[in-house]
């Protein structure tokens, strides 16, 4: 089974490149939408994939609009910690898509008003003061 990991407007050089790395060690296609908060050619997004990079399937889009346009009929999952269902439950097809919104922010919170019914999470403890984990821990 191929999943496909998607990050959103990504910020942070050195999660792109781990999540990146996880990506090739697995034949999964990682798809980054544009603004990036970085050059993908940048040092410390090829240092953090190490001699992986050129083994990521990648693809790179110019916007949301353009990703969704292309992949409008693929089943897409959002995750975000206001996701109703555990990722652990949900009974993944081969194709689906995981999108992951940027560090700070997440994903646009409209997208997921839109889409409750594919929003799904990774669980926390109740009790912690974390806003959520790092995008490149959940991505992975």
């Amino acid at each position: 089974m191929t999943l496909h990991i998607v990050l959103v407007e990504p910020e942070i050089p050195q999660n792109t490149g781990n999540v990146a790395r996880t990506c090739a060690a697995t034949d999964t296609r990682l798809h980054l939408v544009r603004p990036l908060g970085f050059n993908i050619d940048e040092k410390s997004v090829r240092r953090a994939g190490l001699d992986y990079w050129k083994y990521l399937d990648l693809e790179v889009h110019d916007n949301l609009e353009q990703f969704f346009e292309k992949y409008k009929e693929r089943r897409m999952f959002l995750a975000t910690t206001k996701g109703g269902e555990m990722y652990a439950d949900v009974k993944f097809k081969d194709e689906d898509m995981i999108l992951f919104g940027r560090e700070t922010r997440g994903l646009p919170k409209n997208l997921i008003e839109k889409n409750k019914d594919m929003a799904i999470r990774i669980p926390m403890s109740e009790n912690t003061r974390l806003r959520s984990l790092n995008l490149s821990n959940s991505a992975n």
